[in-house]
This record gives structure tokens, sequence and C-alpha cells, in this order.
């Protein structure tokens, strides 16, 4: 009994430990990003030696993907337990969208940054489990689509999978803009334009409307080809 009180013990001091250098790291990377951010300093701001760092981590990357991992994990589970379930894709992705800029740069440049660009670095194990975090993350979304596609409430003529993509690129470009400039937009009044242009985007197109861009591209050939026998 002695010996298993004592193993629990020092379970209990290793995942203590594991947390702090975890949140320490976490606000190096975010400072400094993943290339000019060193174990030393982590080590020193954590008040440990370098060695114990790498009793726990094997090396740097492994490091910056474990806080990675946390935080995909911690925003992943807000959006599977809080996405409206009663009143359809629209508030749904409103949600999404809020919920994703808020995450991003509610906590700074640093973090938003951070998680921009490690997942497009040149180590392909690192960026195979971004990518993994990224399906998880984005499934609520790929359901929410899914569903609305089922019920015709968007268009059929449109891959899914572009639809996730256009609904975080659009949300990239804004973030991007905000790391480079550092001044965060009002979130509440981007996160309703970006839903009111992409949600326009998937609705179902009317008879109408399909027959008017037809008539276009007739014009525009028709036109195209009157200049080409003109010169």
């Amino acid at each position: 009994m002695a010996t298993s009180g004592r193993r629990q013990a020092a379970t209990h001091r290793s995942e203590q430990r594991i947390e702090e250098l975890l949140a320490v790291a976490k606000d190096v990377f975010a400072s400094h990003g993943f290339e000019r951010a060193t174990t030393q300093e982590i080590a020193q701001r954590a008040g440990v030696s370098e060695a114990t760092v790498f009793a726990y981590f094997g090396s740097k990357r492994e490091l910056c993907v474990e806080v990675i991992r946390r935080w995909y994990g911690h925003i992943t589970a807000e959006i599977q337990s809080q996405l409206p379930t009663g009143g359809g894709l629209r508030d749904q992705l409103q949600f999404i969208v809020r919920k994703h800029l808020d995450n991003l740069m509610g906590e700074g440049v640093g973090i938003c940054a951070l998680v921009l660009t490690e997942g497009r670095t040149a180590d392909k194990a690192f960026t195979e489990i971004i990518a993994e975090l990224k399906r998880s993350y984005t499934a609520p979304l790929m359901t929410a689509l899914r569903t609305a596609h089922e019920a015709g409430v968007i268009r059929n003529d449109m891959p899914l999978r572009l639809m996730r993509d256009m609904v975080y690129g659009s949300m990239e470009h804004v973030l991007w803009d905000y790391v480079v400039s550092g001044s965060k937009p009002d979130i509440a009044v981007t996160s309703t334009q970006l839903t009111d242009m992409l949600f326009s985007a998937f609705a179902p197109r009317r008879p109408s409307e399909n027959a008017l861009m037809d008539l276009h591209a007739d014009l525009s050939m028709a036109l195209k080809r009157f200049e080409a026998k003109s010169h």
C-alpha cells in the first residue's frame, strides 16, 4: 500500500510538471515562434533544468506538437459541446465562425501565428499530426454541412470539402491580417459578415438565377468570338 501511494504521488507530480512545462512552452512559443524559441528558456522560466524538459519531451518539436495538440483539443471540445442544434445551418455556421475567430485571436497575436504557421512546416510527421487535429476540429462543420445538404438547404453542385475550405480559408485571411497588423477587428461584426457571405454562396440557386448565369456566359462567349473575328 505504501509503495502504491508513493507511485501515485510520483505520477501526480509528473503530471503536474508536464502541465507546468506545457503552459510555459506555450508562452515561449507564442512570444518567439517555433524557430527562435529554445528549450533552455522554457526550462529557465519553469524553474527546472533543460534535462528535465527532455525527460518529458524528446525534442523541442515534440513539445510544440503537444502544445498545439492541447490547444486544438480544448477548442474542439468547446465547439462539439456548445454547437447549436435547433437553429439550422446559418446559426451553426455563425457559431463556428465566431468561435474560431475568438479562439485564434483571444490569446494574442503570438499563439495565432503559431497555430497558423506550424501546420505548414516541412516536418512531414508534424504536418500529418496537425492535419489529423484539423480533421477532428472541422468535423462539426462537416456534419452540419452534410445534414444541410441532405435536407436540400444548401446547393448540391459544390463538394462539402470545398465549402469547408471556403469557411476556414476566408477566416485565415482575416487572421493573417490580424497577425501582420496587430490590429484586432470587431469579431462580432466580422463573423456576421463572413457568415452572410458564406451562407449566400452555399444557398441553392433559383432557376431564374441559373438561367441568368447561362445567358451571361453565352453573351460573354459570343462577345469573345466577335472580338476575335474583328481582329
